[in-house]
C-alpha cells in the first residue's frame, strides 16, 4: 500500500469510527428500574418505545429491593427512572437524594394529592388494598369471603395465608399502614402476631402469593388490588373482597435519577408516563391500576371503589414511618 493509500486507509478508519461514536451517542437509551410487574412494565416500556423511538433497558425489582439498590448506587446511579412502586418508596428515597427533581411538562393533569409537592415523584394510578381468597376454600369450609380484618384471624384459615414480608414488598408495608389507620400502632401490631399464626408463607414480593392462593395451596391473603384482579381474570377460582373498616392504597409513581446519565430520555418518559399516554395504556391493556390523570376514564367496573372505604395516609408520612414499621414487624412480628 502506498503512502497515499495509507493515509487515505487511515481516514477512512477515523471516519468509520467517529460516525460509530457519533451513532452511540445520539442512539437515544433510557435505563430503568421498575417494581411494575414484568409483564405490565414490557407492555409500557414498549409502548413508550413505539411512541418515542428511545429504546428501554429495563430490570424489574421488588419495592424494598429497587429502593435498596438505588441508595446504594446513588454516588453511581445506574439506571435513569424508576418506574412503579408505591409513592412511599420515593418519599423514603428522597433523605438519601435519590431521585432528582422534575416537573412534568403536563403535571397539572395529576390531581396535587397524587404528586410530590417537591417534584421527586408523580403518580400514575392507584392501588388499593384487599383480600384474595380461594373460593373452593370458602365452599369446603362453609365461610364467606373475609369482610373484616378480624375475619382471617379464625382457626379455618391456620396455616393458610400468604401476603408479602414487609422487608421487601411495598404490599407489606401498605398492609402495615392500613393495620395503623384501622388499629392504631399498638394495635396493629397485636393484630399482625395474631394473624402470624396463620401465616403459611410471607412472599418476596406483593403478587407472590396470589398464584398459590389461585392453586388452592394456600386460602388467602392480603394483595394489591392490580395483582389480586390479574389472577382473577385468569379465570382461578378466586374472590376479591374488602374489610369493612376499610383500606389504604397506595400511588403508584415514577420519578428520575439524580445524576442520571440520560438526562433528556429520563425527562421524556416522565413527561410521557405522566400524561394520558399511560393512563389510556392501562386501560386499553388491561393493566388493572386506577387511572388518575385527568381525562382518563375507568372501564373495568372492579376498579370503581365507590363502595369501598378507602382509608388516607399521607405518602410522606409512609416514607418517613417505613423503617421503623419494618425493624418493628421483624422484631415483634416474626422473631
Amino acid at each position: 500500500m502506498s503512502r497515499n493509500h495509507r493515509g487515505t486507509f487511515g481516514l477512512l478508519t477515523a471516519m468509520a469510527l467517529v460516525l460509530v461514536f457519533c451513532g452511540g451517542a445520539f442512539a437515544a437509551t433510557l435505563n430503568a428500574y421498575t417494581v411494575m410487574p414484568e409483564k405490565y412494565a414490557s407492555k409500557v416500556f414498549e409502548q413508550f418505545t413505539k411512541d418515542t423511538g428511545i429504546k428501554v433497558n429495563f430490570i424489574r425489582f421488588s419495592s424494598g429491593e429497587a429502593l435498596a439498590r438505588l441508595v446504594a448506587e446513588k454516588n453511581n446511579p445506574q439506571v435513569d427512572v424508576l418506574l412503579g412502586g408505591p409513592a412511599d418508596v420515593y418519599t423514603a428515597g428522597q433523605k438519601d437524594n435519590v431521585f432528582a427533581v422534575y416537573v412534568p411538562k403536563q403535571q397539572k393533569l395529576t390531581p396535587a394529592e397524587y404528586r410530590d409537592p417537591g417534584n421527586h415523584w408523580t403518580g400514575i394510578g392507584l392501588i388499593p388494598l384487599c383480600f384474595l381468597t380461594n373460593t373452593d376454600f370458602l365452599k369446603k369450609n362453609s365461610l364467606k369471603a373475609p369482610a373484616a380484618w378480624g375475619d382471617l384471624l379464625a382457626p379455618a384459615y391456620k396455616n393458610g395465608l400468604q401476603m408479602a414480608d414487609a422487608r421487601t414488598s411495598g404490599t407489606a408495608t401498605e398492609r402495615i399502614y392500613s393495620l395503623i389507620a384501622v388499629y392504631g400502632v399498638d394495635g396493629a401490631f397485636d393484630y399482625q402476631k395474631k394473624l402470624h399464626k396463620n401465616v403459611q408463607l410471607y412472599t418476596k414480593s406483593g403478587a407472590g402469593g396470589a398464584l398459590p392462593i389461585a392453586q388452592g395451596q394456600a386460602a388467602s391473603g392480603v394483595f394489591y388490588l392490580v395483582d389480586a384482579l390479574d389472577i382473577q381474570q385468569q379465570k382461578y377460582p378466586v374472590v376479591i373482597s374488602y374489610p369493612k373498616e376499610g383500606v389504604t392504597f397506595g400511588i403508584e409513581a415514577t420519578g428520575m435519577i439524580a445524576g442520571a446519565k440520560h438526562p433528556e430520555e429520563a425527562k421524556k418518559f416522565i413527561d410521557w408516563a405522566t400524561s394520558p399516554k399511560l393512563g389510556e395504556l392501562f386501560v386499553s391493556q388491561k393493566i388493572n391500576y386506577i387511572p388518575i390523570v385527568q381525562g382518563v376514564k375507568i372501564q373495568n367496573p372492579a376498579l370503581d371503589m365507590s363502595k369501598v372505604k378507602l382509608l388516607k395516609v399521607g405518602a410522606e408520612h409512609k416514607g418517613d414511618v417505613r423503617k421503623k414499621y419494618v425493624e418493628r414487624w421483624v422484631n415483634e412480628v416474626i422473631r
